[in-house]
């Protein structure tokens, strides 16, 4: 008994709607976050913007240059924000609508890769803000003429530290695309120990284009993107290992 032709167009327009329907509930999470947010936009460009202010000189402050900066800039802050704390429920959609199409042993491995990644995503930003910052802004602040009052425009502080926020939280991704490399079979331990010389210089390159014009923030992000390495080759040998030993046992 043939199909019906009309029947084949059935199973896309079922996954198409529930990849219509998850990324409605992604928006929708990050809506709820920031209506909560938002009351407190002022409060939390507070805390961001704190690194930079606790180093100000006495007397001085940051400044708004547009109209609309005082209003804008938390507005975008809190948008950000809020997509930041949502990012696992928004992480847990996607996976929802893939995992039915895997293996469980691809799940079984896929699953810790994605609560290792918004942990590292986490800790990159963390770490930009708990370390980075007060050390950069500690060299930018006492390096000018003593002349020059120092009053920065709270938009552009804004685009810089959300830059750094961005660059620390993907580099500290890098333990998790090695261990995927690795697991996908492109490239293995031993190789990317070979290229180890070329992958720190990548490193330091990196550093450079995504952080300010000085030495100690291009180190700040480049030697922690060389342990990150590090770290993603160790687990990448056991993964591939482990490998081995259930290939050995089919």
């Amino acid at each position: 008994m043939s199909e019906d032709p009309a029947d084949q167009p059935l199973p896309l327009v079922a996954h198409l709607t529930e990849l219509r329907d998850r990324l409605l509930r992604a928006l929708l999470a990050v809506l709820v976050v920031f209506i909560c947010l938002f009351p407190f936009a002022n409060e939390i460009y507070s805390f961001v913007s704190e690194p930079l202010r606790d180093l100000l000189p006495a007397g001085a402050t940051m400044i708004a240059t547009e109209v609309a900066s005082p209003f804008l800039t938390p507005f975008k802050l809190t948008l950000v924000a809020a997509i930041f704390i949502a990012i696992p429920y928004v992480l847990y959609q996607i996976w929802s609508f893939i995992a039915p199409g895997m293996y469980r042993h691809e799940k079984r491995l896929a699953i810790p890769l994605l609560a290792s990644s918004v942990l590292l995503f986490y800790a990159g930003a963390a770490f930009a803000y708990y370390v980075v910052f007060p050390l950069i802004f500690g060299f930018f602040t006492s390096v000018g003429p003593e002349d020059i009052a120092i009053m920065t425009d709270i938009n552009s502080y804004l685009n810089f530290v959300l830059k750094l926020f961005f660059a620390f939280g993907i580099a500290f991704e890098i333990p998790i695309a090695a261990v995927i490399l690795i697991w996908a079979g492109i490239t293995t331990p031993e190789a990317l120990v070979q290229k180890r010389p070329y992958i720190i210089v990548g490193c330091f390159v990196f550093g450079m284009l995504l952080t300010p014009p000085d030495v100690i923030s291009q180190a700040l992000l480049a030697v922690p993107m060389w342990i990150l390495f590090e770290i993603g080759v160790f687990f990448g040998r056991f993964i591939q290992r482990r490998g081995s030993t259930a290939a050995d046992t089919e």
